[in-house]
């Protein structure tokens, strides 16, 4: 353990070399081809994330929920284009699976799916169940979650909320559990996505260990990830043994790494994922701010950001053989800043895999507007908007090599 952590903090700047090809309209897609090198531990759920490889986000779809009423409830499927306008195709699962992602995010809100006694619709349940095959039918791997439904008429992580919450979790996870029980290891459950104090205006985006506020959610979250573990656990079958994703407060790197967070106890070996979000440098990839639109490889601040983050999470985490994967990331456009998104894209991805660790692009299908520009693929004609992104990701995943 002594070693691994001096490994860790000796390669915070990771030391490169780029080759790369300039496509026609002047993108350079940087290959980073040298750097030092991190103490993987050889187990299984090390394994499991090598064959991850890199993965993308149904971002805007069946997350979507009508935000003017939380307590609406949608019968059917029509949710599923309210935001993006487009519903999922099969083949739009066979365009990421040849551009080289092998894992795909699902996230779903079931909030707006549920009756009074928090049971799911079945036609939205159906269809759920219908785009998740298709992936695994390629033999992709999916992580479906739970992720718009922060709400406190359903969950809210305090103790004021907490036996709502745990009622209202504990029905969907069962639910989620039973319909996809005879699924592979190919699927992955993931508890909650961001749990967090939602319009707390001084700690909802920012985790404060020493905040009684935050030491309060931070304490409830642990409970409703335990209850999630023996909730799929209980229902048999491989999800007895399968792979479950948990995370902490706000799904921050740095919540995650401090002494709040508690990895859930478990009846399998080993088969817990620790998932992170992090659009990191903050103030280029996710900060709205058009003066910070540019992403250099020379530039050591930028990366540092990067490398600091993702040390923590080797430090504590894939050090001692525990898997993570940073299951949102990405960088938004800011009129046209290609090149630097394809910078970026390549030195988060490379030091993530340089870690062990796995990551997903998140895609809103948001390509214009004032908005939060993350998507590559247009969904509708399948055509690539932004396919140097797309290779710099899998030129640089290690494990693609």
């Amino acid at each position: 353990m002594r070693k691994q952590r001096i490994i860790a903090l000796l390669f915070t700047f990771i030391m490169l070399a780029c080759a790369g090809s300039s496509l026609a309209d002047g993108i350079t897609i940087p290959e980073i081809t040298e750097m030092k090198k991190f103490e993987i531990p050889d187990n299984d759920a090390m394994a499991f994330l090598k064959d991850m490889k890199c993965g993308w986000n149904l971002g805007n779809t069946f997350d979507a929920h009508p935000d003017w009423n939380v307590t609406q409830h949608a019968s059917g499927t029509d949710m599923e284009t309210s935001w993006v306008g487009v519903r999922t195709s099969k083949e739009l699962f066979a365009a990421l699976h040849d551009a080289g992602f092998n894992t795909i995010r699902i996230p779903v809100s079931w909030h707006n799916h549920v009756d009074g006694n928090d049971i799911i619709d079945q036609d939205w349940m159906d269809r759920v169940k219908e785009v998740v095959g298709w992936a695994l039918d390629l033999d992709m791997y999916v992580i479906l979650n739970t992720h718009h439904d922060n709400y406190e008429p359903f969950y809210y992580p305090d103790s004021a909320h907490y036996e709502r919450s745990a009622a209202y979790l504990s029905s969907v996870w069962r639910q989620m559990a039973e319909t996809f029980r005879d699924c592979d290891d190919h699927l992955i459950l993931e508890a909650l996505n961001e749990p967090r104090l939602r319009g707390n205006a001084q700690y909802e985006w920012s985790f404060n260990a020493s905040a009684p506020e935050c030491q309060d959610a931070a304490e409830c979250i642990n409970k409703l990830n335990q209850l999630f573990v023996d909730t799929v656990r209980a229902t048999g079958g491989n999800n007895a043994t399968r792979y479950l994703a948990v995370t902490g407060y706000c799904a921050s790197p740095w919540a995650l790494t401090s002494d709040a967070f508690h990895l859930p106890k478990d009846t399998a070996d080993n088969r817990i994922i620790v998932s992170a979000h992090a659009y990191t440098p903050y103030n280029f990839a996710l900060n709205e701010s058009m003066t910070n639109r540019t992403f250099s490889l020379d530039e050591l601040s930028q990366k540092s950001e990067i490398g600091q983050f993702m040390n923590l999470l080797y430090d504590k985490f894939i050090s001692q053989g525990i898997p993570v994967v940073i299951d949102e990331f990405g960088a938004r456009d800011k009129g046209g800043n290609t090149q630097d998104r394809v910078n970026f894209a390549a030195y988060y991805v490379v030091s993530a895999s340089a870690r062990g660790m796995t990551c997903v692009w998140w895609d809103n299908h948001v390509f214009s507007g004032n908005g939060e520009r993350f998507g590559l693929i247009d969904r509708n004609s399948l055509e690539w908007i932004y396919p140097e992104i797309v290779q710099a990701i899998n030129a640089n995943c290690l494990f693609n090599r």
